[in-house]
């Protein structure tokens, strides 16, 4: 019995030293992202301390940038987690704190902003489950950019779980929204930012969750889906059928017809938007899917990942390039002027090259990138989708 145990000891010790090396290997792993300079001309720290900041958006509004993230001990749930609004007058270099938010004893995450009337809403999800899975939707406006009214339940959608409301006509709003369980997804409208209504299903299976809607140029709307065909726990080394769904509807969107299973990325926090009647995508990206050995499946926690840039077509996403990025990110604002897209997105340190988990558990800082569309334009040119 005494052998016995003195063997069950040692094999903890060796097991225990081997996750040691591991994530010691991880840690010192120099970043690889593919970033192409002349797409990216420039990227800077927005928030970089020693907390996990996370789950950002950005606009535009009345001449000032508004950035939203999240501050917390780590990826994962906690009542420790803050969500912090703030605006900048210079493009985003510098930024004055305008609020925060911290639901007593709850988690809170993934803002989304929208200007709806005459008022900058702010929608973020409350979570009180440590692997974070949120289970309604809150909102709050301002009129000024500086007062804002406290957190409310979005009325008559409990469990349906937004995203980012867009708009042709600057009236009316869509938005598309997920269970908190999963597996479906639906399109939403309002006039007010406040009353939201049920338009349409656009997708219901495959573990269906973030899912983000655009505008095509004959008013029709896209729609990208994040598909995981697992939950969290069953998936934690990826999922062979994990993809990003890209699926369509005419007006009044009723009804949409799904064209194909993009297995370029599970585009996972997606953010679309529109340049010279094209729809791009920022999301994040697994590199060398499928030859990182059989625990590292679309959307593995041991694999490498990267906050990257897509073309959003009908047959397909294109892959462009990544940002300063690894580890746990993605999650982004956009705001566009003119030929320059400013993205903000969360990254681990961007001098690594974390797998995933290791970037869910240690500090992670908001950054700001500069992108050329016109170059991003011509890398699209020569780039197939899959």
């Amino acid at each position: 019995m005494k052998k016995f145990f003195g063997f069950i000891g040692s094999l903890i010790a060796i097991l225990i030293t081997a996750l040691l090396l591991l994530f010691g290997y991880w840690y010192l792993r120099p970043s690889r992202a593919h970033v192409n300079p002349l797409v990216v001309v420039n990227s800077w720290d927005i928030a970089n301390d020693s907390l996990h900041n996370s789950n950002t958006d950005m606009l535009e509004w009345r001449g000032l940038f508004y950035i939203a993230y999240v501050s917390s001990p780590f990826h994962f749930g906690s009542d420790k987690s803050v969500l912090h609004v703030k605006f900048s007058n210079d493009q985003g270099h510098t930024w004055t704190g305008v609020d925060t938010f911290n639901p007593t004893g709850e988690d809170i995450r993934d803002p989304k902003f929208a200007v709806i009337g005459n008022r900058l809403f702010l929608y973020a999800l409350k979570n009180t489950s440590f692997v974070a899975e949120p289970y309604i939707t809150v909102y709050s406006y301002t009129e000024d950019g500086i007062a804002w009214s406290t957190f409310e339940v979005v009325p008559n959608l409990d469990g349906w779980l937004f995203w980012r409301p867009k708009t042709l006509d600057g009236v009316t709003f869509y938005n598309s929204a997920y269970w908190y369980q999963h597996g479906k997804s639906v399109l939403l409208q309002s006039t007010d930012g406040i009353n939201w209504q049920t338009v349409s299903t656009i997708h219901s299976g495959g573990h269906n969750d973030e899912t983000e809607i655009q505008f095509l140029p004959d008013g029709r709307l896209l729609a990208t889906a994040r598909l995981e065909y697992d939950s969290w726990g069953d998936g934690m080394f990826g999922q062979p059928l994990g993809s990003t769904l890209i699926t369509l509807s005419d007006p009044p969107f009723t009804t949409w017809t799904d064209l194909l299973e993009s297995k370029v990325t599970r585009l996972d926090g997606p953010y679309l938007f529109t340049y010279h009647n094209r729809i791009y995508a920022v999301g994040r990206y697994q590199p060398d899917l499928g030859r990182s050995g059989p625990l590292t499946d679309q959307g593995s926690i041991l694999a490498r990942k990267r906050t990257s840039l897509f073309e959003v077509r009908l047959d397909g996403l294109a892959y462009l390039t990544d940002l300063p990025s690894d580890g746990d990110t993605s999650y982004s604002g956009l705001v566009l002027d003119g030929d320059t897209a400013y993205i903000s997105y969360y990254t681990s340190p961007i001098s690594h090259d974390y797998a995933w988990i290791l970037g869910m558990l240690t500090p992670s800082q908001v950054r700001m990138a500069k992108v050329d569309l016109r170059i991003l334009e011509e890398l699209a040119d020569q780039t197939s989708a899959h």
